[in-house]
């Protein structure tokens, strides 16, 4: 079994397209933002949404695949692994971030005329998270 220790599996929807930016070495980077929802009922049982916003990186080919596919609303299902970060605001204030990074994702709308036949499920290519089936478990 292939190590799960740090693997973390989301559906939900993307809030805007996938931002890109090529880096000095040339490399490609997609930054997404996926909005996953729980709705359940309060102690006074009323329904509530509550909506929690994940940052998510993809790097290169797996990059390049969200550019082409994926555009604001797209439900998908994303596994990577959670990567924490910190930097100084202009204030000098210590700002943590919590990054995902996608080692592939699964489209879940309808396929449109324009995608490939294969575009279920993406995987970066030097994954190790998956087994022969694409499951992360």
């Amino acid at each position: 079994m292939n190590n799960l220790k740090n693997s973390v599996q989301l559906i939900g929807h993307l809030g805007a397209d996938p931002e890109m930016k090529t880096l000095e070495s040339g490399a490609l980077m997609a930054k997404i933002r996926v909005a996953t929802t729980d709705n359940y009922k309060n102690n006074k049982g009323e329904w509530v949404s509550d909506t929690q916003w994940h940052h998510c990186t993809l790097w290169e080919g797996l990059a390049e695949r969200a550019k082409n596919y994926l555009k604001k609303g797209s439900h998908v299902i994303i596994n990577g692994k959670l990567m924490y970060n910190s930097n100084e605001d202009a204030q000098g204030q210590k700002r943590y971030i919590t990054d995902i990074r996608v080692l592939s994702f699964l489209i879940l709308d309808k396929r449109d005329n324009n995608a490939p036949a294969d575009m279920g499920a993406v995987q970066a290519p030097d994954s190790e998270s998956t087994d022969n089936d694409g499951l992360p478990f």
